[in-house]
């Protein structure tokens, strides 16, 4: 492996990718009111970026109207910059979301991030309920970007008011080598997956930037890396709470969604051996990250050395919101 300069936090902007979790026992608002308040800290706590994620016919995540939500975090913060990690492209036509994301940069003005997906965050039957047909392809998100940009730049057929004219970085997502080419040839910043596709983060990255061509947005390449973090004051409560999102991990293995369940003493009395072993190899390290903050902040750097990652956005599914405050204020440290 090529050597390089070691990367330091204080240099990296490290943010915040919020699926909203909806916890067994409770309702949508509380969800909301939640992310609001997390929002909040981290802001005061020095995170540069607040993203949210469209999944649909998921129970345990409210985030389905992800520029709706968008709206509410925006307006409940001062300066965070508020985005979509991602908005699913194919779900929608291009004219919508250059609408609501000129609407949402019109109400806070250079504060909004827009990231792009192209797979459909959804089964089958519920992408055919979302867009009435199923003859579009994740294969026309090229084309669904470019009109997108059109639309900002003025140069489409059709206007979007408000959107036109407006400044919105737009990011691509993804969490296999596609985005990542697509993002090399159109110049933009590309946010890779890590946290739930860990083994093709190295190969995606390189993809990325051994093919990157500079853009009027965009010079060099700019890579930002998702990870999951579950940080706390003992190894054992770290531990403890990273069993929420193994359930749901496994529960959606299963074929069966569930909203995020409490943490419990021995995930092995849930899962057989094969089902640990597919879900490990999405949560599995580097990029799934559980300890005190010195283990976080050793496995961080190392992940971040590995990447070269110019930023980090971190997951956290954890089902008491205080542990999930605490979580992320542990991870706050390490940026002093």
């Amino acid at each position: 492996m090529t050597k390089h300069q070691p990367k330091h936090f204080h240099n990296i902007p490290l943010s915040v990718l919020d699926l909203s979790p909806i916890n067994e026992g409770s309702q949508p608002g509380e969800s909301f009111n939640k992310s609001v308040d997390l929002a909040q800290h981290v802001e005061k706590w020095g995170f540069h970026r607040y993203w949210l994620a469209e999944h649909h016919n998921m129970p345990g995540i409210a985030s389905s109207a992800t520029s709706v939500v968008i709206g509410r975090i925006a307006g409940a913060t001062d300066h965070i910059r508020v985005g979509s990690g991602g908005i699913m492209l194919p779900n929608h036509a291009p004219l919508v979301i250059a609408e609501q994301f000129g609407t949402l940069e019109s109400m806070f003005p250079d504060r909004i991030d827009l990231g792009l997906g192209r797979a459909p965050g959804s089964d089958q039957a519920t992408a055919y309920a979302l867009r009435r047909t199923l003859h579009s392809s994740p294969e026309d998100f090229p084309l669904q970007v470019e009109e997108l940009q059109d639309y900002f730049k003025g140069t489409a057929r059709v206007h979007a008011y408000p959107g036109e004219g407006l400044t919105i970085p737009i990011w691509l997502l993804g969490s296999s080598g596609f985005s990542a080419q697509l993002a090399a040839q159109k110049g933009l910043p590309f946010s890779f997956a890590s946290h739930f596709s860990p083994d093709y983060t190295l190969p995606a990255l390189h993809l990325y930037r051994k093919n990157f061509q500079p853009s009027e947005v965009l010079e060099k390449p700019h890579v930002m890396v998702a990870v999951n973090i579950f940080a706390a004051d003992s190894e054992e409560k770290a531990k403890w709470l990273a069993t929420s999102q193994q359930q749901q991990f496994l529960s959606l293995r299963r074929g069966q969604p569930t909203a995020l369940k409490p943490p419990i003493d021995d995930i092995d009395d849930v899962w057989s051996i094969p089902e640990q072993e597919a879900v490990r190899q999405s949560l599995q390290s580097p990029a799934t990250i559980i300890g005190t903050v010195d283990t976080v902040k050793e496995k961080l750097e190392s992940f971040l050395n590995d990447t070269q990652a110019d930023e980090i956005i971190v997951n956290s599914q954890i089902y008491h919101h205080e542990d999930r405050l605490r979580s992320y204020e542990i991870v706050a440290d390490l940026m002093d």
